[in-house]
């Protein structure tokens, strides 16, 4: 499915920017020990699919590495045959995404993703459901019932468009 989007470059970068926005944006949740702990996590794998409810829908899927902090990290995606598709890169001040040899810059990972998406996955809270940890947060639902499979959705209704989101992480 990946293969499909490659050429088109405007593919990769939405898909790019829509995961650089789970992975930096802010969110206001609750801070505990657990959650300090998850977002402290140096790398999880697996696989992610996500669904963006735009006009036209946007399906995205493939295998991801996600190195780092929701403050500073690296995001791959590969695509079905193992080939990079897409390098994330964000620190504060600065996010980075390369599709193939093109490297884009933003002064912000959030900057990148109202310009390319629009929409918004807290970083925080997705560092947290890969850890294990059911944080609630206003637009979004998780359900960890499986987590210990592996297996995490979470939904995004409000702001629109809505995402889902489904991780499959390698244990």
């Amino acid at each position: 499915m990946w293969s499909r989007y490659v050429q088109g470059g405007v593919w990769w970068q939405r898909l790019a920017a829509l995961f650089a926005t789970i992975l930096v944006a802010n969110c206001s949740i609750s801070t505990s020990e657990n959650l300090q702990k998850n977002l402290q996590k140096d790398t999880y794998t697996g696989r992610m699919s996500m669904v963006v409810q735009s006009e036209p829908v946007q399906s995205f899927s493939g295998s991801f590495e996600l190195q780092g902090s929701a403050g500073q990290g690296v995001l791959s995606l590969f695509t079905p045959l193992g080939s990079t598709a897409a390098v994330l890169r964000w620190s504060p001040g600065l996010a980075q995404l390369q599709t193939g040899s093109t490297v884009q810059d933003y002064p912000s990972v959030q900057a990148m993703m109202e310009r390319t998406t629009g929409a918004a996955v807290p970083i925080a809270a997705l560092f947290a459901w890969l850890g294990g940890d059911q944080v609630a947060l206003p637009g979004w639902q998780a359900d960890m019932s499986r987590y210990s499979e592996g297996r995490i959705a979470a939904a995004r209704t409000d702001p629109a468009p809505s995402v889902q989101l489904r991780i499959a992480l390698d244990r």
